[in-house]
């Protein structure tokens, strides 16, 4: 199998895609045609049949699990995997080899895994090591993320691979909520136990990530997205008790044997197909009971029949004539007077030394001043900051809000108490937008 030029690649994927477009122009395929190397190493491992590449893998994880000695002969090779046949191994070898995850040096004259091949070795080693315990695939993304976040790469598309596979874990155990069926519920319940630690291991790291100052906004919008998944996961745990209860209230018990109807559900499900059709056998054989037919099952079909059938059919489906869209030329536009908030700006902008909060807050009238107060935890928020606007600005001024646990009189006319507090312009001053 020969290597793939980019010149031919890149061709190839054009001819996928539509006239006119063009795959550099194409952000989601970017990081695609950037990591080709490492695309074209795992094309070589995992490209043909099942054993080709159980083949392959096991050469490489061979080859790459000598930790003392990482450089091998080609009679090591030979004598190590002496169980493989040896000219399939001679042809796994040369390909690893072609496809750069084996280099072979030309002065010692033996073979060693390439950075390019550790690094397709440390993939797979890391989702074998997840597939033993790991059915939903949670362990994984949460381990990504975790080694992310310790050595400071926080990557965006794990955070929403996290984020997606809680939204599917909701939903799965709401279904089963829903359904009202204690088999699901219980086996919802177990799922989530084993997904427990991972969940509480994931809540962890996202604090970490969200207290991060250094995150930019859309991500920590992600991080806290995840981290409320997460809570609401965490809670879901005394919503399947309660579920179960309500269903052990309604449960059916037969007769004086102490058992109940859930207990003949968890046997039924014990058997086997061919004990369940031998009890089966003779059932048809049963009498049938008399009231057999309910009637306000009857009277429903009848009134459906009788009545909403006619009036669904002598009801008018047509549409209203099509009318031309209005102009909005002379629709009124109210402007929003924003002089106090501009006037405020400016006054804030030039405090350069701690300001009592009742002075910050003293207007003409209590609606001015409450609305001062509103205004004053914008400063210093991350949201706030990254969007546009007057308000924005006055998110951005380099000032901090410190409140006390007490009220003071303001000496207002129009506010009997306020909290005590004031603002401090930060050390770390930067000029706002």
């Amino acid at each position: 199998m020969h290597s793939i030029d980019s010149a031919d690649a890149d061709e190839r994927l054009q001819d996928v895609l539509r006239g006119g477009v063009s795959a550099e122009d194409l952000p989601a395929v970017f990081p695609l045609l950037r990591g080709r190397s490492l695309l074209r190493a795992f094309s070589a491992l995992f490209h043909g049949s099942e054993t080709q590449v159980v083949l392959r893998l096991l050469v490489l994880r061979t080859l790459g699990a000598r930790a003392h000695a990482p450089e091998w002969t080609p009679a090591e090779i030979r004598d190590q995997l002496a169980f493989v046949e040896p000219v399939k191994l001679e042809t796994v070898v040369q390909r690893l080899k072609e496809h750069e995850l084996l280099t072979w040096d030309n002065e010692t004259l033996r073979y060693r895994v390439s950075p390019l091949g550790r690094k397709a070795l440390a993939a797979v080693s890391t989702l074998l090591e997840f597939e033993r315990d790991d059915e939903d695939g949670l362990g994984y993304i949460t381990a990504q993320l975790a080694a992310g976040q310790a050595v400071g790469r926080i990557s965006a598309d794990e955070l929403g691979h996290l984020l997606s596979r809680l939204s599917e874990l909701k939903e799965d155990f709401d279904r089963a909520v829903l359904s009202g069926s204690e088999h699901r519920i219980r086996r919802a319940a177990l799922r989530l136990e084993s997904v427990w630690t991972w969940v509480e291991k994931g809540t962890e790291v996202v604090s970490a990530i969200a207290d991060s100052e250094e995150l930019d906004s859309a991500a920590h919008r992600l991080a806290q997205a995840v981290g409320r998944a997460q809570s609401a996961l965490l809670r879901q745990a005394g919503v399947f008790q309660r579920e179960l209860n309500k269903i052990d209230q309604h449960r059916v018990h037969l007769g004086r044997t102490g058992l109940s109807s859930s207990d003949l559900v968890a046997w039924l499900r014990s058997l086997t197909p061919d004990a369940l059709a031998q009890h089966a056998d003779e059932a048809h054989q049963l009498p049938l009971q008399p009231p057999f037919l309910q009637d306000q099952i009857a009277l429903d079909v009848a009134e459906y029949e009788l009545l909403e059938r006619e009036r669904a059919a002598a009801e008018s489906t047509e549409l209203p004539a099509s009318e031309s869209t209005p102009t909005t030329h002379d629709l009124p536009i109210d402007e929003d007077d924003l002089s106090p908030l501009l006037t405020w700006h400016s006054e804030l902008a030039a405090v350069n030394e701690p300001l009592e909060l009742t002075d910050a807050l003293r207007g003409d009238d209590y609606a001015l001043s409450a609305y001062r107060l509103s205004l004053l935890g914008l400063l210093g928020d991350p949201e706030s900051s990254a969007l546009q606007g007057p308000t924005a600005d006055l998110a951005r001024l380099p000032l901090k809000l410190e409140i006390e646990p007490r009220l003071i009189d303001p000496g207002l006319a129009t506010i009997a108490l306020v909290s005590a507090g004031r603002l401090h312009p930060r050390k770390d001053k930067k000029p706002h937008a």
